[in-house]
């Protein structure tokens, strides 16, 4: 058997075989039937095409399983069989000389809060196909065309939970800027290395010039190779009015062939691309030699959400840790966390991030908290709100778990100590799950005080972390500052440390900056006064209250002086107007983006911001004060969504926000519809028939059109997915619908969408036809049609609005 591993470190470029669909429909795959089921029922197609990769030069062949999870199969297939089978048809043309890898796709389903499933059951849902492709000898996992880094992630613990191979992970963009879920191509990648993902990349969506500039956004902090599978051009319609890609071979490879310049190792081609197309990219790359890619940026450690990464390191600007979400001294916190409710802590949560906290520390610790079951629904109610990486803090192993299990990125855990077992107990965890930690340098009661007390601790952690095979990118180090004014040399000691971590183990620093000056007068001046020695000294984020205005006062001259504000540039921004006396300066961000969420106090920015926690009672607080119900609706929501929606074009919002904002939306109405229903105010709005075209299962993007347009007082009647056009038709004339929207994800589909324009034709109906999905375009819904089309939800509320009046 080959070694890929082996493969990894080597400096050759190797190439992946190219697109398996419309290859396949060429071979006698019937339109809208599953490419896996068929390839049961015709292995030796599935084995010519194989052989026809492996003839042009492919060194990987990719299984034919790329539907080959439970959801896309169905509960009557036999998944581990299946994918077995796939594979090892695969396998049987490769012999020893050619790699199979073992394909797995999305799911069609998007975890909480963005869906109704939970990260555990995808990752079940994956191991199923895993063990099925490992049984029938892959040599790695090959997660490809995903578009979530929730699901994504899920596909890299799966794989962890059943075999020991090599995973390699390849996202979709649909804009070089980011995925459809909001994740920019640099976080995606700083979340796949902190995971320890060996091969990493992108494919679909674009042809080879387009997905160039998704690869350069992949740079600033690259150290692995790369795999780029681009599309054979841009999608268009041939005579016969099927989906067609046209670049050519030859174009193709010279496209392609630029991708080694940028850290590319494994290269092949995605959609519309066929064996003369992987010959001539073979060809066109022959003789070069890949060098693995240096960073652009210096950090050591890479914190992720889904939407942004913050980096810590020497080079970087001093990174501060909010500390306000932590119940001690905080009674009604307290109080709210002991019954379940988040208020205070969502009220912490957006003042920190409104002053610039670029990393929210997270701590649910007090008498009668279930910690395992309370941490993890906080984090959760966080990060569906907030983009701002997030700091588990507990003492609590299990809580820390169950947290991991629900964080859709790299969080920070704070923190693994020398307490007997803990290392052994969330070392593996932060390793599996890509989360970077705190090293804390306690053991037992005796806390160390001298510089040598604490070096000798995190030897010994260090040496523990490393027996785990744990990157040195996932530690950071706590410099452990004790009080002054009992122990007078306690700064001193802690400044020692920090630089002997920096110096000696290339690891950044961190450290509670309050405690230094506790029994103290005037804290905050020694907090600030203290911040700036232990900046100098190398420090790279502190756990503080962001509130203080002298401490980010003191962190943004430190960062002139340390020359990392460039021209001083966000230093002159805050405080070009500041004064002696304190009243000058803004109290803007301090070292990450502002978020513009910083609570809702009427319901326009409730639905703006997605405040899901505050609608209902802004609804019962403007009817008190004597608001019409239709009003509302019709001068905050609507407005909102509205607003939300012209967001999401400018891609300002991704789908995570869409979705919350239409979430919240949706319980403001359900608050207001019986009052509007009572009162006959509500107005009647067209219905609307909502369905998958017969053959497709693909059902994410039709939901989210659903939601939109009931979030727009339409009566919409979803009819799932795979459904004949008949029963479309049927359900359109039952229902007095005015329009149906129809929905296809595939080339193969998505020609069954002229089944039902021509039914409602034969019955002579006055209903508008609209459809929508990735590969729609204005050509085809002229060719077959149908009235209007969108690639999104938030065009298809448009289009409905136009085709009604």
């Amino acid at each position: 058997m080959p070694d890929f591993r082996k493969a990894l470190s080597d400096d050759k470029i190797y190439f992946f075989d190219g697109g398996y669909g419309t290859f396949l429909q060429s071979r006698g795959l019937p339109a809208g039937m599953s490419p896996e089921m068929w390839g049961l029922e015709r292995p030796d197609v599935i084995k010519s095409v194989h052989k026809d990769y492996v003839d042009a030069g492919a060194n990987v062949l990719t299984t034919n399983t790329f539907g080959g999870s439970r959801p896309k199969l169905g509960a009557d297939v036999d998944v581990i069989g299946l994918n077995r089978e796939m594979a090892l048809i695969a396998r049987s043309v490769a012999g020893d000389n050619v790699f199979v890898g073992g394909s797995v796709g999305p799911t069609g389903h998007f975890v909480q809060p963005l869906g109704e499933m939970t990260f555990k059951e995808m990752v079940e849902i994956y191991k199923e196909q895993i063990t099925g492709l490992v049984e029938g000898g892959v040599d790695l996992i090959l997660g490809e065309t995903h578009f979530d880094l929730a699901e994504a992630r899920a596909v890299v613990i799966a794989a962890r939970e059943v075999c020991d191979l090599p995973v390699a992970l390849s996202m979709t963009f649909e804009s070089p800027a980011a995925c459809l879920t909001g994740t920019p191509p640099a976080t995606f990648i700083d979340t796949m290395q902190n995971m320890g993902v060996e091969l990493m990349g992108t494919n679909c969506s674009a042809g080879p010039e387009q997905i160039l500039e998704v690869l350069e956004n992949m740079q600033p902090r690259l150290s692995s190779p790369l795999l780029v599978e681009a599309n054979a051009g841009l999608p268009e319609l041939d005579e016969n009015r099927n989906t067609v890609f046209r670049l050519q071979p030859e174009p193709f490879a010279e496209q392609s062939a630029k991708f080694v310049d940028v850290g590319a190792k494994f290269i092949g081609g995605c959609c519309g691309t066929g064996p003369d197309h992987i010959r001539a990219l073979r060809n066109a790359v022959d003789g070069a030699k890949w060098k693995r890619p240096l960073p652009q940026e210096d950090c050591q450690m890479v914190l992720t959400s889904r939407a942004q990464s913050v980096k810590i390191g020497f080079e970087q600007r001093g990174v501060i840790i909010g500390e306000r979400i932590n119940p001690t001294g905080k009674k009604q916190l307290i109080a709210e966390l002991q019954k379940g409710q988040f208020t205070e802590a969502m009220k912490f949560a957006e003042e920190q991030i409104a002053v610039g906290a670029p990393v929210l520390d997270v701590n649910v610790g007090a008498p009668m908290v279930d910690e395992v079951e309370t941490l993890p629904a906080l984090v959760k109610e966080i990060f569906a709100q907030h983009s701002v990486p997030l700091s588990i803090d507990s003492t609590n192993a299990d809580a820390v778990e169950a947290a991991l299990w629900e964080y859709p990125g790299s969080p920070l855990v704070n923190s693994i100590s020398g307490e007997p077992g803990r290392m052994e107990r969330l070392g593996p965890l932060c390793k599996k799950f890509g989360a970077p930690f705190i090293l804390l340098p306690i053991v037992g009661s005796k806390l160390p005080i001298t510089c040598e007390e604490k070096v000798e601790v995190v030897s010994e952690l260090l040496r523990q972390a490393d027996e785990i095979g744990i990157p040195r990118r996932l530690i950071m180090v706590d410099a452990l500052a004790l009080t002054v004014s009992s122990k007078p040399m306690a700064a001193r000691h802690c400044l020692d440390f920090i630089k002997y971590c920096r110096e000696e183990w290339n690891l950044p620093t961190v450290l509670g900056l309050s405690n230094i000056s506790f029994g103290l007068p005037a804290r905050e001046l020694l907090n600030s006064s203290f911040l700036t020695l232990c900046q100098g000294q190398g420090m790279a984020a502190f756990i503080s209250n962001p509130n203080s205005v002298r401490l980010r006062e003191a962190l943004y001259a430190n960062e002139v002086m340390l020359c990392r504000d460039p021209q001083a540039e966000q230093y002159i921004e805050r405080y070009a107007d500041w004064t002696p006396s304190g009243d000058g300066g803004h109290t803007g961000a301090a070292g990450g983006k502002k978020d513009e969420k910083n609570g809702a106090d009427n319901l326009f920015d409730a639905v703006v911001k997605g405040d899901r926690g505050s609608i209902v009672a802004l609804v019962e607080r403007d009817l008190e004060g004597g608001r019409a119900p239709f009003e509302m609706v019709n001068e905050d929501l609507i407005p909102a969504i509205m607003e939300v929606g012209e967001k999401y074009e400018r891609k300002e919002y991704f789908l995570p926000q869409l979705l919350q904002s239409a979430e919240t939306l949706q319980k403001g109405f359900e608050k207001l519809k019986p009052l509007l229903e009572a009162s006959g105010d509500v107005e009647e709005k067209a219905t609307i028939i909502m369905a998958t075209v017969e053959g497709d299962i693909h059902d994410i993007g039709k939901n989210i059109v659903c939601l939109m347009l009931k979030n727009h007082g339409y009566n919409v009647i979803d009819l799932g997915k795979d459904v004949p056009a008949e029963t479309i038709v049927d359900a359109a004339e039952e229902h007095e619908a005015k329009i149906v929207g129809l929905s296809a994800l595939m080339t193969t589909t998505m020609i069954r969408m002229e089944d039902t324009i021509n039914l409602i034709k034969e019955r002579n109906l006055d209903i508008k036809v609209m459809i929508g999905g990735a590969v729609i375009t204005g050509g085809f819904c002229e060719s077959i049609g149908a009235d209007g089309w969108s690639t999104d939800a938030v065009a298809a509320v448009k289009v409905a609005k136009n085709l009604l009046q």
